[in-house]
């Protein structure tokens, strides 16, 4: 458990130190370019642990290690002279080369130095997939089209009357649509109706669905999957699979005559088998297999009894794997970082609508449990998460809320229109409700990971009466 413990601490700061340089980097490189004064430049919050000064800025590390900061010379709205008492020192004067206070700056100099942070982490979005992609770009091969594995009973695509085997050609007007971006739709479209053109036995016809809300997951859900190859990624020991001598890899075939096109489909067949045996057909390097298990009924996750034989079955991807030269691999990065902050977009846009559930939202716990899974698989899925967390941190920032750097530069363009800052009372309410909902923010994204990781090692004893 300490060790755990240690390794997510450790991921979170490796991950989350990368962010809050490159975002702070940004903030002090363009006050720094436009002769700004930088008093401090911190990893953290809060009391100050351990640093250096070099010039007029004192570089940092604070107690609170969610997030950093770059305190700049009259930043805080208390700081501009007119806002001061008339004892206050004369404002300096400004010499070629001198480091001046922030507001003695252009609204527009100031805006571009808010925008600076975020702007970086969109950068390091796009590089960090430019590189990767250069190094081994994956390609997921999809023969055939989207067509349909498993559809899960009494599901939007159920009650539409779609049916495994079916193929999906057409999508909300788009034709021939890949299974990504029909899992995209799928997943933002919770509470929107989808316009589906089936192909079955050779007719073509048109259906819609409305994806529901999945409790669990908090994003959208048709009850849909697409048609794979499913192989064992892994077996209990000491279930009837293990007995039976199935290992990780082999293929999944069958089970009592059912083709198994969905990694849902075996479990389900298990678990409606009331204890009965069940003829499991499998390939095993090349060679057919039959084995026939009893299944046995277990609680091991301490939420409900069930049906099980100890498979764990998983997608077997067809990937293809090469290396994009710098101009495709830009390309492709731009392509990807772009459908990412689609989603990112209608998943708030779905929280707002309360179409989407906020508690799929992570905080602090969460993204070190990412982390850590992503560093165990590699560094290929450590940059890619790296790219992903790096473009919702600005995406975040840029919400127009007090106290992140949106809110700064929504408060820029306002005094930009009226041609008059704000007074001082006003700007200080601001950031007081600002601070006010970032704390609750935190809150709750902390108890979404809490509730998230442990309520399932609660059950057993929620379940005492």
């Amino acid at each position: 458990m300490a060790l755990s413990f240690l390794l997510n601490t450790w991921w979170f700061l490796v991950l989350i130190g990368v962010m809050i340089l490159v975002h702070e980097l940004g903030h002090f490189w363009a006050a720094r370019a436009f002769n700004v004064k930088v008093e401090v430049f911190s990893f953290g919050f809060g009391p100050r642990l351990f640093g250096f000064r070099r010039g007029e800025t004192d570089y940092r590390f604070s107690l609170i290690l969610f997030g950093g900061y770059v305190k700049m010379a009259g930043e805080q709205p208390g700081e501009h002279p007119s806002q001061q008492p008339e004892t206050e020192s004369p404002i300096p004067e400004i010499g070629s080369n001198d480091l001046i206070y922030l507001w003695q700056k252009p609204r527009w100099q100031r805006l571009i130095i808010a925008a600076a942070g975020p702007f970086m982490n969109v950068v390091l979005a796009i590089a960090v997939l430019t590189g990767l992609f250069m190094v081994s770009y994956e390609k997921v091969l999809n023969e055939g089209g989207a067509i349909i594995g498993h559809i899960q009973p009494d599901s939007p695509a159920a009650k539409a009357g779609i049916q495994a085997g079916d193929k999906i050609v057409r999508l909300n007007g788009k034709d021939n649509p890949e299974w990504e971006e029909i899992f995209t739709k799928e997943i933002e479209g919770a509470g929107r109706t989808l316009t589906v053109t089936i192909e079955r036995s050779g007719h073509q016809f048109p259906v819609s669905l409305t994806p529901v809300l999945d409790e669990k997951e908090g994003v959208g859900s048709a009850g849909w999957e697409g048609q794979n190859e499913i192989q064992v990624a892994s077996v209990n020991a000491g279930y009837p699979a293990d007995t039976a001598g199935l290992k990780k890899g082999d293929l999944l075939v069958k089970v009592n005559g059912i083709p198994i096109h969905s990694h849902y489909t075996l479990p389900e067949v298990i678990r409606r088998s009331e204890g009965k045996p069940a003829t499991i057909d499998y390939v095993r390097d090349g060679a057919h297999h039959t084995v026939m298990l009893k299944p046995v009924f277990r609680n091991p996750d301490g939420t409900s009894m069930r049906w099980m034989i100890g498979v764990l079955p998983e997608i077997k991807q067809n990937i293809q794997k090469m290396k994009l030269s710098f101009p495709d691999a830009l390309h492709e990065s731009l392509v990807q970082n772009g459908k990412n902050a689609s989603l990112i977009f209608e998943f708030l846009r779905g929280i707002v609508e309360r179409r989407m559930a906020a508690k799929n939202l992570s905080g602090p716990i969460g993204i070190a449990h990412y982390a850590t899974e992503a560093a165990q698989e590699g560094p290929g899925p450590f940059f890619l998460l790296m790219s992903v967390v790096s473009l919702n941190l600005a995406i975040v920032n840029m919400l127009p809320i007090p106290i992140l750097d949106g809110g700064v530069i929504v408060t820029l363009l306002i005094e930009m229109v009226m041609g008059r800052d704000l007074s001082l009372n006003v700007k200080e309410a601001m950031l007081k409700v600002g601070f006010v909902f970032l704390m609750m923010m935190v809150v709750f994204v902390i108890y979404n990971d809490i509730a998230k990781r442990f309520t399932g090692l609660l059950m057993p004893f929620l379940n005492l009466r």
